[in-house]
């Protein structure tokens, strides 16, 4: 309970409602088991493969304590956002910005939330049309060895035209067997990259030296590193969307199932990260790729449904990040441009965003580094320190409580992170730009 915390306006309520209708809101139908599959299609994605690669950066020491930190630290700003879904009487925040809204005021909160739960959003359909496409030209290799090699931007394209159809699905309950099958593929192919590293077993004369070629490279590439597995922490952006599927009363409120299926979540998040971040360092060490399926090469049957299940995955994995995008941009342009919604408007505006992050992915496919900068730029803020801002602005803990502290050692993590991760991720793709041939 929050005592003189200021409902949201008659008018805003109004607004939303004239949109939502009888039939645009978001459906309280879900189980507590939905949240925990679609919070692990958003969290356990394609950052996964990258983690002996940031290992590789950062070390066993600094690389195990990265991990366990980020484990705990976003398991606890997921607790927070479920407990602040319902904070106010009455009122359920269904979106990230509605609840900046409420935390830092009508004018200043979008502009606080909106523009990073964007960039997480619309970062994270970037990259899993990169990998989607990458993977998808990894499996092809694997299962027809005789056939003509295809240019990876044509598997890219590929992988983005199945998203023209799927982005049609009107929302999160439709998408759910999707998302499903791709929770469970996350599961599959993280098991199948450490058991395949695991059976093989180290490489000979398997170096643990930090990857590095002189002391800046090292810098911006451990900074990268911290990117990579921020990236990997995901599922904060999407969080009030899922949970605004569930059913909720005052004697059953929404935050008990949310935070059942979130700790579900964070329990296969766990079976999926640790295992493939040290095992696969620990096969590989320095010489491992940043994405730890390409390094695998036998049996090449299991690689190839390994690259398979990912493109599953990623398939899913887009289609929960874009909801959100898709219902911002279509309130937009019904309450901006006055434009009636309906199929045509459908078609148009999600087809159009299906369109742009295909061409930025099909531009721009730096995998790793591409974590690494949409890593700190976005997943920081919104999974490891926004949320602790908000519940110090509208729970106020006791100063100096644990409460207190705890929320300011995030802050302070969180921060460190996105400032040395977008550097670092935004130099390496200067300067490995600089080598890659585009549109190849």
């Amino acid at each position: 309970m929050v005592s003189g915390s200021p409902s949201p306006t008659p008018k805003a309520v109004l607004s939303d409602e004239l949109w939502k209708g009888e039939n645009n809101g978001p459906p309280r139908e879900a189980k507590w088991w939905y949240s925990t599959f679609h919070t692990v299609t958003a969290m356990v994605g394609a950052g996964v493969l990258s983690l002996p690669y940031a290992m590789a950066y950062l070390g066993w020491g600094p690389g195990t304590v990265m991990m366990v930190l980020s484990w705990c630290i976003t398991l606890n700003t997921m607790w927070q956002m479920i407990q602040l879904h319902e904070c106010v009487p009455g009122v359920r925040f269904d979106r990230y910005y509605d609840l900046g809204r409420h935390a830092f005021g009508e004018r200043l909160g979008p502009w606080i939330v909106l523009p990073q739960q964007l960039i997480v959003e619309v970062g994270c359909d970037i990259v899993y049309m990169v990998t989607g496409g990458k993977c998808l030209k990894k499996f092809m290799e694997l299962a027809c060895t005789n056939c003509a090699p295809i240019r990876q931007s044509y598997w890219i394209c590929i992988f983005g035209s199945i998203h023209f159809f799927l982005s049609q699905l009107p929302n999160f309950n439709s998408v759910s067997a999707v998302s499903l099958a791709a929770a469970i593929m996350s599961l599959s192919y993280s098991t199948i990259a450490w058991v395949a590293c695991l059976g093989r077993g180290r490489i000979p004369n398997v170096s643990y030296a930090y990857k590095s070629r002189s002391t800046a490279d090292a810098m911006f590439r451990v900074s990268n590193a911290l990117g990579q597995i921020t990236f990997a922490y995901a599922g904060h952006a999407v969080a009030l969307e899922i949970q605004a599927t569930i059913p909720s009363t005052p004697e059953k409120p929404s935050r008990v199932p949310m935070w059942k299926g979130a700790v579900g979540a964070y329990i296969v998040n766990a079976i999926c990260y640790f295992p493939v971040a040290f095992v696969g360092y620990w096969a590989f060490g320095h010489d491992v790729d940043d994405n730890v399926l390409v390094t695998l090469q036998k049996p090449s049957w299991l690689i190839a449904a390994a690259n398979f299940m990912v493109v599953i995955h990623v398939i899913g994995s887009y289609q929960v990040y874009a909801m959100p995008v898709f219902d911002m941009l279509e309130r937009t342009m019904v309450k901006r441009l006055n434009i009636p919604p309906g199929l045509v408007m459908r078609l148009v505006v999600r087809s159009a965003y299906v369109a742009f992050t295909l061409f930025v992915g099909v531009t721009f496919p730096f995998f790793g580094d591409l974590l690494g900068f949409f890593g700190g730029f976005g997943f920081a803020p919104t999974s490891y320190f926004l949320p602790s801002i908000i519940w110090l602005k509208i729970m106020k803990p006791k100063r100096l409580s644990i409460s207190w502290c705890i929320n300011w050692a995030c802050i302070v993590i969180g921060v460190f992170m996105m400032v040395a991760s977008t550097v670092g991720g935004l130099r390496n793709i200067v300067a490995d730009s600089s080598t890659y041939e585009f549109y190849s």
